[in-house]
């Protein structure tokens, strides 16, 4: 499943694209986005802006209307050029919104509605129980006209955060990490980096966890998404292919402390990485069991 910078990677570069434009043409393979469509015309209105949630995508349109999507383990956003050939199959395409100059397609997503307004976000069945996100603005860094302060989904409040984790009691920090009601947009990968770099075994209930700790585990998950969504980095609506980075290293088969290297020496103590699979979903996480005994 992507992670809240592969997401937020996906909304920025729909932004760029579509954002101030006029929907010319919409289609989807689901009658309820479609019926919705036909009882309130979509053509014609303004797309205002796309922005990631946690690890939901938003097309904003005028009205206050949003059509809000997860990528889950297989799907993706691609914009094309008018004519330009696609490079997944037609019969893949779920959703389809076209403007004069871009067209946007959602293949293999299955987790997509419509949603109206503040009000409708709060109430979402999966928006409304997000956590706070890891690459939202906090409260001081998010300008005093932003509608949306206040707001547990858009901003990132440490506090609340740190509060969240530790009402997890003695479910393992590494699956707390995970819980997007929790704290939102944190993945498999850098669950393991962050709790790598702060020293924490996975398997340590997150109630048994200091609140400075926990705070170290924030603000290092906050900085690596941070920095692999910087200005200036690639912007490809794909999942990652080798661009993230969490050592600093430019080689590619440096690019990570832990994740992906069972059974490979640890960069700092030469301990072989280890690798189990927890939870119902059976997710993997790597740690050193020297460096996080």
């Amino acid at each position: 499943m992507p992670e809240g910078d592969t997401v937020f990677r996906v909304a920025r570069t729909l932004h760029r694209a579509l954002a101030g434009h006029v929907v010319r043409r919409f289609e989807s393979v689901y009658p309820a986005l479609t019926r919705l469509a036909d009882d309130t015309p979509l053509v014609g209105r303004t797309i205002e802006r796309v922005e990631a949630i946690g690890k939901h995508v938003l097309i904003w349109l005028e009205g206050a209307l949003a059509l809000r999507s997860h990528l889950r383990m297989n799907g993706a956003w691609h914009i094309y050029r008018h004519g330009e050939r696609w490079q997944q199959p037609a019969r893949d395409m779920r959703v389809l919104v076209a403007t004069d100059d871009f067209v946007a397609v959602a293949f293999r997503i299955h987790d997509v509605d419509w949603v109206r307004g503040a009000r409708g976000v709060a109430r979402h069945r999966a928006l409304g129980r997000l956590g706070p996100d890891l690459l939202g603005p906090s409260a001081r860094e998010r300008p005093a006209e932003d509608s949306r302060a206040g707001t547990e989904a858009d901003g990132f409040d440490e506090d609340d955060a740190v509060r969240r984790l530790r009402g997890a009691g003695a479910l393992p920090i590494g699956m707390a990490l995970l819980a997007q009601r929790l704290v939102a947009g944190i993945g498999n990968v850098y669950k393991s980096e962050v709790l790598f770099l702060c020293g924490v075994h996975p398997a340590r209930p997150a109630a048994s966890i200091d609140d400075e700790t926990l705070r170290e585990i924030l603000r290092v998950a906050r900085r690596l998404l941070r920095a692999n969504v910087a200005a200036g980095s690639d912007a490809a609506i794909t999942t990652y292919g080798g661009l993230r980075r969490t050592t600093g290293r430019s080689n590619p088969s440096e690019r990570l402390w832990v994740y992906g290297r069972e059974g490979r020496p640890c960069r700092r103590c030469g301990a072989p990485i280890v690798m189990a699979k927890h939870g119902e979903d059976a997710r993997v996480t790597y740690w050193c069991p020297t460096c996080q005994g």
